[in-house]
């Protein structure tokens, strides 16, 4: 069982796409690639290894969290009182036990939330010396299971999400898929793979063509060739993200998604 104590200092070196960084024994995460057991950078950026995971951030546009943020953490490693996890920041971050709605037992972290897996959480305080601490406590926030994460620039967050939330309602009305846009860049789409797809090119593209002064009527036209009619009516669930991308809001369907968060942590304590 590894000591909780004070974290390894994570490893940095400055990498670029197609270099190999690791063999064997370390996890690929973000930003690197596998190919014949070896672990590669697939973009220009700082490696991270720590606690058995290899990764890599850009250099550019790194997120840097902001108190309140809700984002998309990929857990790395266990504790037996804590997850350590990305964030597509300058360094990992911790979530305690005490910041989940479930009773963890000590040791028992990897029955909830286990190595590889994604969670949607707040950043809930920043220390004086940057450390970041998160919460899974709270309307909508949960881990997330089925789907897929897809990464574009945090920068652009506010372009998939558009003013008043209206761009990312478009997105899931001609997609029929449930989606979050979180602060640090991260989108989780999920419903039938065909929808999921079209979902996805949707998000690619604004993020490719964000500055375009016609962005709305390009991806109007997109969906309106790839996606689904909206049914008269419909009842999406909204994600995160703000008009200007400085703060993460909490999702309009908050009795839902507490619901599906009391229904599996009962699912948890009858195992």
């Amino acid at each position: 069982m590894r000591s909780e104590g004070a974290a390894s200092r994570p490893s940095k070196t400055v990498v670029i796409p197609g270099e190999e960084i690791a063999v064997g024994g370390l996890s690929a995460g973000s930003g690197t690639y596998t190919e014949g057991g070896r672990v590669f950078a697939s973009i220009l950026g700082l490696k991270i290894e720590h606690r058995g995971t290899v990764l890599v951030v850009p250099l550019s546009g790194v997120y840097s969290p902001r108190q309140g943020d809700v984002v998309i953490a990929n857990v790395m490693d266990l504790g037996p009182s804590n997850w350590t996890v990305d964030l597509r920041a300058s360094q990992p971050s911790s979530l305690h036990v005490n910041d989940v709605p479930w009773r963890v037992d000590f040791g028992d972290t990897a029955r909830y939330i286990d190595v590889g897996e994604a969670v949607l959480c707040r950043v809930m305080k920043i220390d004086e010396v940057k450390r970041v601490f998160l919460t899974l406590n709270g309307p909508g926030l949960r881990k997330l299971e089925g789907g897929e994460v897809v990464e574009i620039a945090h920068s652009k967050v506010s372009r998939v999400v558009g003013k008043n939330g209206a761009t990312l309602e478009k997105l899931k009305k001609w997609t029929n898929c449930r989606i979050f846009a979180a602060a640090n860049g991260r989108v989780w789409v999920d419903g039938d793979m065909a929808d999921m797809g079209v979902a996805i090119a949707a998000v690619k593209l604004i993020e490719r063509e964000a500055d375009a002064p016609n962005l709305s009527s390009m991806v109007d036209d997109f969906l309106k060739a790839h996606g689904r009619e909206p049914k008269p009516e419909t009842d999406g669930h909204v994600g995160f993200g703000t008009d200007d991308g400085s703060k993460a809001r909490a999702p309009q369907s908050a009795a839902d998604e507490e619901a599906e968060t009391k229904r599996r942590e009962q699912a948890a304590e009858e195992e």
